[in-house]
């Protein structure tokens, strides 16, 4: 049974237009799997490493992560119990949250463009990581009203901010037919369980019953990149997570990630990062030290 992405269904509570949540090692956030829904979602995670995974854009963050996800964009949880983050705060709302014309004034206008260009998912870093990160923080103490207008003053320094990456930058979109849904789905999550494997064009191709050319074009077409290089960063994302935080040798990583051949695992790890295995694992370490 493949598992497609779960349409989320997210109710503010009773009289509120839009949903805060904070999680930490009592409350821990088990929305681990491939979901979406139409609302908007950022996500501040304090501390620790983990695995991104928005639309068909795979990496590693270290050091928490701050990121803003678009209108139904299909995204895994960011957090479990090997994180190793203090805590995950999350806000979700619908982009008319606070009615139609609402963001159409000109003082929204920064707020409008973040809208617009977090339909590809963007991962903030820098001061604007840290300084937001700890104002999202504090709406834990505020009062509802308070905490409307914090998320409204952290949406607009976001939209000023110039120290973010658009994960899906040719913009990525799960905004196509129901059958392309469920195909891209299929895939996705096809790559998922099996990434450790040798998954062959013919073998997926068959899984959604197109014919090989057919499924590239197609699978270009919706991500913007060849299945073999989705399947690559899968594997090499993975790499770098049991780099940072597993006792194991270069050699068991480079098979417990799927690839079979060494000099090639080497070699498309630094394309992928800029750093040989070893330098990246002794890199961490000095951060996390």
């Amino acid at each position: 049974m493949i598992q497609k992405p779960a349409f989320e269904v997210i109710e503010p509570d009773f009289g509120h237009s839009f949903t805060y949540q904070k999680f930490d090692e009592s409350i821990g956030n088990k929305n681990n799997a491939w979901h979406f829904h139409p609302e908007l979602e950022l996500v501040y995670v304090n501390g620790g490493n983990g695995k991104r995974q928005i639309g068909s854009h795979i990496s590693y963050y270290t050091g928490g992560d701050l990121i803003l996800i678009g209108s139904n964009l299909p995204h895994c949880g960011f957090t479990d119990k090997l994180t190793g983050n203090k805590s995950e705060t999350v806000v979700q709302m619908k982009q008319d949250f606070l009615g139609n014309e609402f963001f159409n004034i000109p003082e929204m206008k920064k707020i409008q463009n973040l809208f617009e260009i977090c339909k590809g998912g963007i991962a903030f870093y820098g001061n604007t990581k840290i300084k937001i990160g700890e104002k999202i923080e504090v709406l834990e103490y505020q009062t509802d009203f308070q905490r409307l207008l914090s998320i409204l003053n952290i949406l607009n320094e976001l939209g000023n901010s110039k120290e973010f990456k658009i994960l899906n930058a040719e913009g990525f979109s799960m905004e196509t037919e129901i059958k392309d849904n469920d195909r891209i789905n299929i895939v996705f999550n096809h790559v998922k369980t099996n990434f450790k494997e040798e998954i062959s064009l013919e073998e997926i191709a068959d899984l959604v019953s197109m014919t090989v050319p057919s499924f590239c074009r197609y699978f270009k077409k919706i991500t913007n990149k060849t299945f073999t290089k989705f399947v690559n960063e899968y594997r090499l994302v993975h790499a770098s997570k049991l780099l940072a935080e597993q006792p194991m040798s270069i050699t068991e990583v480079c098979f417990e990630s799927g690839f079979n051949n060494f000099s090639h695992f080497n070699k498309s790890f630094k394309t992928f990062t800029g750093k040989s295995p070893s330098e990246y694992r002794n890199e961490l370490k000095t951060v996390l030290q």
